[in-house]
């Protein structure tokens, strides 16, 4: 009944799912900004069919449903000099990048991975390869949170497979950047860190409880 009704929505807005992603539901109409809310002040804006970046820093876009496990697949395509990020299972108050995670977006191609780069877990987990494009370029992202397991595929490379409740992760990491201490629900967010970053093709799957189904075959 959930996915019936989100389905009906979507229909209602223009919203429909892409034929070479069955099982996905598109969060974005491509024309409003409907089932989204701004956080902060920011003119978040359609143009183009994209949700456009105003580029002031100091706010950011979140759905208006929180999410569990999910797959999440979008494009998106920045200027040079940006710094921007994907929030998943984070608050609407607080730190979001420390209370859920942010997958870090950042003109760095070329330049080696690492905690605070294009990809990474932002200050917890680095991706094993920087797979960014050039600024300006488009490029392809799916982000899976699967109850403690989070995986990140920048530009078809998977860049990063890990478990929220890692012994030996957690034990590298200060209290403030411990993945198993964060939520495993919240809403799905897009920041604005200053840069008129684009986002296009935003759609989603959502997953029931792990422990409700066979682990997911992602390879």
């Amino acid at each position: 009944m959930r996915w019936m009704a989100l389905a009906a929505a979507m229909a209602l807005t223009g919203g429909a799912a892409r034929a070479d992603d069955p099982g996905f539901q598109p969060l974005f109409d491509g024309r409003t900004l409907a089932g989204w809310r701004v956080v902060g002040q920011g003119a978040w804006l359609v143009r183009d069919g994209e949700i456009a970046c105003p580029g002031t820093g100091g706010s950011w876009l979140r759905t208006e449903r929180q999410y569990g496990s999910f797959r999440l697949r979008l494009e998106y395509r920045i200027p040079p000099g940006a710094n921007s990020g994907i929030f998943v299972r984070v608050p609407e108050n607080g730190r979001s990048s420390r209370q859920g995670f942010e997958v870090q977006i950042l003109d760095d191609f070329g330049k080696p991975p690492s905690v605070t780069g294009t990809g990474s877990l932002y200050q917890v987990v680095a991706p094993t390869v920087n797979a960014s494009r050039p600024a300006g370029e488009w490029n392809e992202m799916e982000i899976t949170c699967d109850g403690p397991r989070i995986r990140i595929v920048l530009n078809g490379v998977a860049v990063i497979d890990t478990r929220a409740d890692d012994a030996a992760l957690n034990a590298a990491r200060a209290v403030l950047f411990k993945p198993a201490l964060r939520s495993r629900r919240g809403y799905i967010g897009l920041q604005d860190h200053g840069a008129g970053v684009r986002f296009r093709n935003l759609r989603i799957h959502e997953l029931p409880p792990a422990d409700a189904r066979p682990a997911l075959d992602l390879d």
